[in-house]
């Protein structure tokens, strides 16, 4: 009879285990198809910046960036505006301290891409993290 109590419980044991990792599956399924979106709708954001404030060689800089991204699979969770914004204000001010995006004001900036500038500042310096570490 202990023998079969003991295998009952092993089995709860087990069931346990098997939903704590289905469970963790499903987190990470949903995180990678947030990540998706996140990316898309950056991506989305930045074609419509650059329509709306044309600058073709910081384009092309900031799609070679979103690419390496892209292929490195780095996760960009939060809000698209905070990293299409970042992104591009690490690159417009790589190298140099930070001034902005030229020809863009702050408040503009802010509207545009709906965060505010303390959200880009921090996704900047991710993104400058990013790039020196990868």
């Amino acid at each position: 009879m202990n023998y079969s109590r003991g295998s009952e419980l092993n089995k709860v044991k087990y069931d346990c285990h098997f939903y704590r990792i289905l469970d963790f599956l499903k987190h990470i399924a949903i995180i990678m198809f947030m990540n998706k979106n996140v990316e898309q709708t950056c991506q989305q954001l930045i074609a419509a910046f650059f329509k709306a404030y044309p600058n073709p060689k910081l384009q092309n800089e900031v799609n070679r960036i979103m690419k390496r991204f892209d292929a490195l699979k780095i996760p960009m969770h939060g809000k698209p505006g905070g990293w299409a914004g970042g992104i591009i204000y690490a690159i417009t001010n790589q190298g140099q301290s930070p001034c902005g995006i030229p020809g863009v004001l702050n408040k503009e900036c802010e509207d545009f891409f709906k965060v505010s500038m303390g959200t880009i500042h921090r996704r900047a310096y991710q993104v400058r993290e990013l790039l020196l570490s990868t």
